[in-house]
């Protein structure tokens, strides 16, 4: 019951933020390459211009992609540390077809994705 109020909480959390801070905060946490892949835009430099409020803001595909990106680092590094949480992302998922849940959010396998990042905080496996 813990883990699903932390996933709900997660999406209240990433609900409520402007894109210009959610994406100023997934960059201080994953690194700008990393929120780069996870949004599937080629510019790395392009995730440090959404972080300013009067930059650009994300396509909705992208702004998508960061939510549920900042949705699955919230429940994990609240559960875990942001250590595990930033290793999760990037480390292959038996849950996700052994690919990484970075890339698994860039394809859209959200339900996926979040489902193992459930998994993993609940002790029932997923990284």
């Amino acid at each position: 019951m813990a883990v699903l109020n932390g996933a709900i909480t997660s999406h209240v959390e990433t609900a409520r933020l402007k894109p210009s801070e959610l994406a100023r905060q997934l960059i201080q946490h994953l690194g700008p390459t990393l929120v780069a892949l996870v949004a599937g835009v080629r510019d790395r430099k392009l995730p440090h211009k959404w972080a300013h409020a009067d930059g650009p803001r994300p396509r909705d595909a992208a702004l998508a992609r960061l939510q549920v990106a900042h949705r699955c680092w919230i429940l994990l590094a609240t559960a875990e540390s942001e250590d595990v949480a930033r290793s999760w992302f990037i480390g292959a998922n038996p849950r996700l077809g052994e690919e990484s849940p970075a890339v698994a959010i860039r394809e859209g396998r959200y339900p996926e994705v979040i489902a193992a990042a459930v998994a993993f905080v609940d002790g029932s496996g997923g990284n």
